[in-house]
């Protein structure tokens, strides 16, 4: 009797075989097999010149690359003033969420703002919810004040000493502040895992070699009662020296002290696509600036593009006919680049937000002396 698991008899007589096919015709399935898998390879490493920014996915994920981290004790810092870096904030948020970040998110606001959504219209309190209930955003509303539209719209965002509140954040043991005007290629989580140190910044490599600064658009700190109340004296009006803003007080209070992180990684700006002398950001006379080995391995990109205003209000047709990047013979790489990182910005900014880019003002300036907008 057979059992009840064994493989069907074969039977009595041979069925037969098929013809078998040209050799010609396994070659090419062979490389029609290759073509395909090479095209894989490039479309997942990022390798492929279809797609210049990674924003299908996450490249890795944190929760298998970091295994027994508990994610609890980091958070991402942001805050806004306005409506405009409000929505910056929420674009960041919603990127660590594609990215796979596992750390906290934290968002400090105006407390004038409210999330109760009173129309159709009210952007601000629509942009709250979505951080906080899309987003796992915890929202700490404080006392700062409102910026309104023509502060958004020159990209100039009031009370930058509100970032040294993260410094007040003591349940955490490290916080990570980014400047909100960016856009993340990566998550960042790898920060949090540094070996221990109270603040770690970056350095102002487009001033290099002749200021030698820490710039505060990046700053992974380790929350401290007493750094806290240190920073916070430091702005009193009977004690800030004239003239002071946040980079000079971080400067004073860290500039020899702090933990240099590499900008090639982390402060990459999309002024550098534009600018034919490539030495400050390589760091050497040597090595040869190629646009697509910057962005792979760039983890976020920071637009500080003077003259160019911020990305969500529109270049000025004079201002981009002047000065676009220009194409190399026939590469025209870092054009495209450039162009891509502001289109995405922008688009990303509407798919989020509900918003559209602000209008551009006119150009050249009236008063020439003057700034069109802060850079």
């Amino acid at each position: 009797m057979m059992s009840r698991f064994s493989p069907a008899p074969y039977p009595h007589k041979s069925a037969p075989r098929a013809a078998p096919r040209p050799t010609l015709f396994r070659r090419s399935r062979l490389v029609y097999i290759a073509l395909a898998a090479v095209f894989l390879y490039l479309l997942v490493t990022g390798h492929s010149p279809l797609s210049l920014l990674p924003h299908q996915g996450s490249k890795h994920d944190p929760s298998t690359r970091y295994k027994g981290v508990n994610w609890s004790q980091y958070a991402y810092f942001q805050y806004a003033t306005s409506s405009a870096y409000l929505c910056n904030s929420v674009m960041i948020f919603e990127a660590l969420h594609r990215l796979g970040s596992k750390a906290d998110r934290i968002l400090m606001y105006p407390e004038k703002w409210d999330t109760q959504i009173e129309s159709q219209s009210d952007r601000d309190s629509q942009l709250l919810v979505k951080a906080r209930d899309w987003y796992n955003v915890r929202l700490v509303p404080v006392d700062i004040p409102v910026t309104h539209d023509k502060d958004e719209q020159d990209g100039q965002q009031p009370a930058s000493f509100t970032k040294f509140a993260a410094w007040n954040t003591q349940r955490y043991r490290r916080v990570l502040y980014l400047a909100s005007d960016v856009t993340l290629l990566k998550t960042l989580d790898e920060l949090f895992l540094l070996l221990s140190t109270p603040v770690a910044m970056m350095r102002e490599h487009w001033s290099l070699p002749s200021k030698k600064v820490l710039t505060p658009r990046l700053i992974l700190l380790e929350p401290s009662d007493d750094e806290f109340e240190r920073l916070s004296t430091s702005v009193r009006p009977d004690i800030r020296q004239d003239g002071d803003n946040d980079a000079d007080i971080l400067n004073r209070f860290y500039g020899d002290t702090a933990l240099v992180l590499p900008h090639q990684a982390y402060g990459l700006l999309s002024s550098e696509f534009r600018t034919e002398d490539h030495r400050r950001y390589i760091g050497n006379t040597y090595n040869l600036w190629d646009p697509e080995d910057a962005l792979r391995v760039a983890s976020l990109i920071h637009f500080i593009d003077e003259p160019f205003p911020k990305p969500w209000i529109m270049w000025p047709h004079a201002l981009l006919a002047e000065q676009h990047p220009k194409c190399k013979a026939e590469d025209c790489r870092n054009k495209d680049a450039w162009m891509t990182l502001y289109d995405d910005f922008r688009r990303r900014r509407k798919d989020v937000c509900a918003l559209l880019s602000a209008t551009a003002p006119e150009w050249p300036p009236r008063n020439a002396s003057k700034k069109a907008w802060p850079a």
